[in-house]
């Protein structure tokens, strides 16, 4: 009788992809609108920040995580074929390679025999991949999987300090911005945590802090260089 299992690794490529992009949103565009509000004190200029960092932001996280994810599904495509070509051209190598590998993991070399062929009979090249490779379902790239959540987690860490820019006078929007930044930061890291299986106070301090000090530097940068006096 089969039992349901829920095992974390299957939640590794969206999760990685969206923890990313949602991290970056929030922190980016809230260092950019501290660092503009900073600099001078007129909405319209903070506001075109925060909407380019949001557009950008999105586009070049898409982007970004499609090309990476890509290479990783090309270089899993070519040691595919290699293997396909070896299975064709020396199929009693490969038999005995995987037989050695279930050797290696404990099985007599009988067993291991015995396992190789009836795996190669069902599905040698799957066999190969799992078990010679690394590879699984559950974890090969989708590089439009990895773009979509990318940059739609991204759009939504990004919306929070823009919508604040729409609507808090500026009088009070560094304050704001941070105070929520970091409050939304350690929620994300803490459900990241929580997700992947990670301590849960791990996961809030190190996104709270490398948020922290990003929109202090960017503050900084407005400080130094901005028209504020």
């Amino acid at each position: 009788m089969r039992h349901s299992e829920f095992h974390r690794t299957k939640t590794i490529g969206w999760l990685r992809a969206a923890v990313l992009g949602a991290n970056d949103g929030l922190i980016s565009t809230s260092s950019l609108v501290v660092g503009v509000a900073t600099a001078q004190s007129a909405r319209d200029p903070v506001l075109l920040a925060a909407l380019a960092g949001l557009v950008a932001g999105t586009l070049s996280m898409a982007a970004g995580e499609y090309v990476s994810v890509s290479s990783q599904a090309d270089t899993e495509r070519a040691d595919l074929d290699r293997e396909r070509h070896e299975l064709a051209t020396a199929p009693d190598l490969e038999r005995a390679e995987l037989a050695g590998i279930y050797v290696a993991r404990g099985l007599t070399p009988e067993l291991a025999g015995q396992v190789a062929d009836q795996l190669t009979a069902r599905d040698a090249l799957a066999a190969h991949a799992r078990d010679e490779l690394g590879m699984s379902e559950m974890t090969r790239a989708r590089p439009i999987q990895a773009a979509l959540a990318s940059a739609a987690a991204f759009a939504v860490g990004a919306a929070p300090p823009l919508l604040l820019v729409l609507f808090l006078p500026v009088a009070v929007l560094i304050p704001a911005v941070v105070a929520s930044s970091l409050v939304l930061l350690s929620v994300l890291g803490g459900t990241a945590a929580r997700l992947g299986g990670a301590p849960l106070l791990t996961g809030v301090v190190r996104v709270a802090f490398w948020g922290a000090v990003a929109m202090g530097c960017t503050a900084l940068v407005g400080r130094l260089f901005g028209t504020v006096a």
